[in-house]
This record gives structure tokens, sequence and C-alpha cells, in this order.
């Protein structure tokens, strides 16, 4: 959310110094503006030379040393970082459980009563009392203490985790290499068909792509144009382009703030909610600006007389506003006719008047109307685009980016994270491209683009509604638990030790609980039921 935050910040930035060039240097300050884009590029670029892979990433790696070394080079205390690197292990250390758990017969009671080879060739000492606890390692001794193991690295132990070296390369070995190893497309197919996956998949992407679909970078890109479809003149439309850039940075700053105080859930459909509310007024917006425009009395030539009818405009030239949106026609004194910014080609298109206006005599003569009209609703589109952006930032602007980096799984999450990114640009693309075509009189006009991406708001807010889950405060492997069904056969996990009473027992229980109506899934070594029994952990 704080990086959303300095880009919109940055966009901002961005829109004051286009304005002051548009102002300085009328004709060429576009020429700087492109120009001066290198710049931070290159700052970029230099930082990236500088910037050290994650810790995660490199104890997936095996690479545990390197990953506190990080770790203590950005951490205030080495003790942070040495606290951080266990809770990396740890996730490690479940998400294979759970991985392992998935893959289990829970029909084959030898397979359940198998023990997990661990480094040493010793099996690992597990609580019945808390099958949340991980495996003790030998020879603990306080909660967190520096020794040496016989592989000559550091080990930092606690009551529940062991950090060696040897074990993430052991990890690395038994959960990265094979992923490696294998090609692009199995991994992907390999996602796919992990069904909590491929929910957190679909879930993700389809976020990407409600927020981009409803418009967001069509503002941002195309803001100076939209307000000069809103009848304002190219000037005060780049500079009021550089201002309400400045909402959306307000609005990501205010979901850094509400984020971990409202959750996820509520700010997404908060947010989705006042931007098809703002998008059906800045449609309404432009359709008043064009009611309310001069009407036409006469049209001439075919190119500015009509156009194709449209779902939301008849394709009559009536206002002003329709006359200057076609290209090569201007407005003068209720006459739509062909010209240029000079003036009608035809003199005698245009009233007496009119014509004395183009000979030089402005006493009687109206305005030559080429790109505006007078809009009196001029206001009220700056109002709402401004709504707007603030309401996309509360919410759709860094969310989606907070959500996808929480739900996927540890093993599928770069892979994942490329996908719900990949798909976040193509969005980018489709709506970047098509906008200036279907806000178009031949297509759907201005106030119409903007109702199409109200109607995708809405229906995004109906989806999400259903199917976004509330992740605040959870841990990753809750949260993977989340997109979790029946339906996937996984195992309703049960430890159990080397005693065959405890093995029949326990197989015991799992036999009632198949026969149960209620849901039995496997949540970090628990059972969860949603019968009415005692021992149902909510």
């Amino acid at each position: 959310t704080v990086n959303t935050f300095l880009v919109t910040f940055g966009q901002f930035s961005a829109g004051m110094v286009d304005g002051l060039f548009d102002q300085a240097l009328p004709h060429t300050g576009w020429r700087y503006m492109l120009g001066l884009g290198a710049v931070p590029a290159l700052v970029m670029l230099w930082g990236f030379g500088r910037l050290p892979e994650s810790p995660r990433w490199l104890a997936l790696q095996g690479q545990a040393e390197l990953a506190q070394q990080v770790l203590q080079r950005y951490r205030i205390t080495d003790e942070q970082a040495q606290e951080e690197l266990r809770d990396i292990r740890h996730s490690m250390n479940q998400s294979a459980a759970n991985e392992e758990s998935a893959n289990h017969d829970p029909n084959n009671k030898n397979d359940n009563q198998k023990d997990t080879e661990m480094g040493n060739g010793k099996s690992p000492e597990v609580d019945h009392a808390d099958p949340l606890r991980s495996p003790s390692p030998p020879n603990n001794t306080n909660n967190t203490t520096a020794s040496t193991t016989p592989h000559g690295s550091s080990t930092f132990l606690d009551d529940s985790v062991s950090i060696t070296t040897q074990d993430d390369e052991d990890y690395h070995h038994t959960h990265v290499d094979n992923d490696d190893d294998s090609s692009f497309w199995a991994r992907f197919l390999s996602m796919l068909a992990h069904p909590p996956t491929r929910r957190a998949l679909f879930l993700g992407c389809g976020l990407m792509m409600v927020q981009q679909f409803s418009g967001i970078n069509t503002v941002m890109y195309y803001a100076a144009s939209i307000y000069q479809m809103s009848q304002f003149d190219e000037e005060t439309a780049v500079w009021l382009s550089g201002f309400t850039a400045l909402a959306l940075a307000l609005g990501v700053a205010c979901s850094i703030y509400l984020v971990d105080r409202t959750g996820r859930r509520k700010l997404v459909l908060l947010s989705l909610a006042a931007v098809t509310v703002s998008l059906l007024g800045l449609g309404f917006s432009f359709y008043l600006a064009r009611i309310w425009s001069a009407p036409v009395v006469k049209a001439f030539g075919t190119e500015c007389q009509a156009q194709p009818t449209t779902l939301v405009w008849s394709g009559v030239t009536e206002y002003c506003y329709d006359c200057t949106q076609l290209p090569g026609c201007g407005f003068c004194n209720g006459h739509c006719t062909a010209g240029d910014e000079k003036g009608p080609f035809d003199l005698n298109m245009c009233p007496p008047s009119s014509t004395a206006s183009v000979l030089g005599d402005t006493s009687t003569a109206p305005e030559w109307i080429y790109d505006t009209c007078a809009n009196p609703a001029g206001s009220l589109s700056v109002f709402f685009m401004v709504a707007y952006l603030f309401a996309f930032g509360i919410g759709m602007g860094g969310m989606p980016w907070t959500i996808t980096s929480e739900i996927y799984p540890l093993r599928y999450r770069s892979l994942a994270v490329g996908c719900s990114t990949a798909t976040n640009w193509i969005g980018n693309l489709v709506v970047a491209a098509t906008f200036l075509s279907i806000s178009s009189p031949q297509v759907l006009t201005a106030y119409g683009a903007f109702w199409l991406y109200a109607g995708v708001a809405l229906a995004g807010f109906a989806w999400l509604y259903t199917s976004l889950p509330e992740t605040k405060g959870l841990t990753l492997e809750e949260i993977e638990q989340l997109f979790t069904r029946e339906s996937d056969r996984y195992d309703r996990v049960a430890f159990f030790d080397n005693d065959d009473d405890s093995s029949s027992s326990s197989g015991d229980d799992q036999d009632e609980s198949d026969g149960r109506d209620g849901l039995s899934m496997p949540r970090f070594g628990r059972r969860y039921d949603d019968g009415d029994d005692n021992d149902t952990e909510a």
C-alpha cells in the first residue's frame, strides 16, 4: 500500500511538472515532459542494482545465512532479524506439512503412521495435546539460543522452530529443486491442479481485472483529454489533471491508516461502491454538458449532420457538444459546419454575423467554437472526478496488491503473483488502448464510456461481496485454508505416534468424522468440524 501511495504521489508530481512545461512552452513542452521520464527510470535502475534478494526467497533456496545477513542489514536489531528468520522457517515448515497432508491418503492407516524423516534420521516428537506445535529439535535449550551445528552453521532455537543451514538445504532439495527442474508449464499446470491455489489465483486475477476495467488508468492517462471533453481549455485541463491526481494519493494514504483497522474486505467493498456512484455521476455530468450546451439549428455536410446511432446517442447532431465532438466540425451561431481551429471552411455555412467574425469585424460576430462549448456542469465533472479518484484510492488502489501478496501459498507464490501482475498490466493495456475509441461519438460517447466502467465496478462489487474473504490478522497458513473445500479430498489431519491403541483410536475418530454432515478439513494439524461437537475450534 505504501508502494501504491508513492506511485500515485509521483503521478501528482509529474502532473505539476507537466503543467509548468505546458504553460512555459505550449508547443514544445511535451518533448521535455517525455524526456525527463528517463531520470527517475535511471535512478530506479541504480537502486535495483543494490537491492538484495528477499530473505524468504533465500531461505527457500537453502541460503539461510544470506537471508540472516539481509535481515540484519534492514532490521533495527539482530534479535528482530533472528525472530523474523524463525517466522520464515516456521512458515516454510508449515507449508511443507500442509502439502504433505494434501497428498496423504486418509484411508491408509499404515500411511498415517509413517514418521516424517528428519535431517538427522530421527522421527520428530509431537505433542498430541497441541498438534500445532512443531517438532522439537534434539538437545533444545533456552527459548532463543545461538549455537553451532555439526555443519558449522549458526542455529537459532526456540520452543517451536529450529533453523539451520542444513535444514534449509534439505527443504530446498525436497520442495524447491523439483520445481526448478521442471518446465514452466509443468509448474503452471501443477498450480492450477491445486484447488486452493486455483481458487486464490482466480480471486487475485479477478481483483486485478476489476481494478483495471473500472477505468482507473483511463482516468489517470487521459485526465487532460477527459477535462477537454468536459469543455475545459487545454491549459486548464492539464493543470486540473495534475491536481486531481492528488485525490488518488490522498485516498491511498487513508487506506494505509485503515487497512489494519477496518480490514481488506471492507475497504475493497466500500471503495467499489463509492467508485460506482462516482462514475455514474461523472457520466451524468458529461451528459449534462451535452444537453445544456447551445442547440444546433442547422448542420452542413454529411460528416457534421449525423453519425451512426449508438447505445446512448441517436447520432443526430443536436447540440454544440455533439458538433465539437465530431472531427473536423465546429459551431457558430447555431450552425454546425466543417472547419478547423481558424474558422469554417465555407463562410456561407455560417450566418452573416459569424462571417463578419471571420472577416475581422468582432463587434457583432459570435464566437467560432471548434474545441469546447460553454459548460455550466464543468464544476460537477471536476467534483465527480476527484470523488472517483479518492474513492478508488481508499480501497481498489492498493488493496488488490496487498491481498494478492497474502492469499497465495508459499510454493506457488512467485508464479501466482506473476500471473496476477500480468493480468493487471494486460487489463491496463486493453483499457488504455480502447478508451479513446469507445468514448468517441461513433461508439459510446464520453458519458457512455463512464457508465460502462460503472457497470464493471458494480458487477465487481457483487462478485467480491460473495467471494472475497477477510484476511486481516491471519497467518499465511490460515489464509490458505480459506480457499480449501471438502471436495478437495484433503486429509483430515490427525497426528499419530507409534502406539497402536492411539492409532486405532484416532482412526476410529476419523471414521466417525467421515460420517458427519459438517465440513472437516485440516488447519495446521487440527481437525475443524462444522458440527455441534464441543471440541470444534473456531
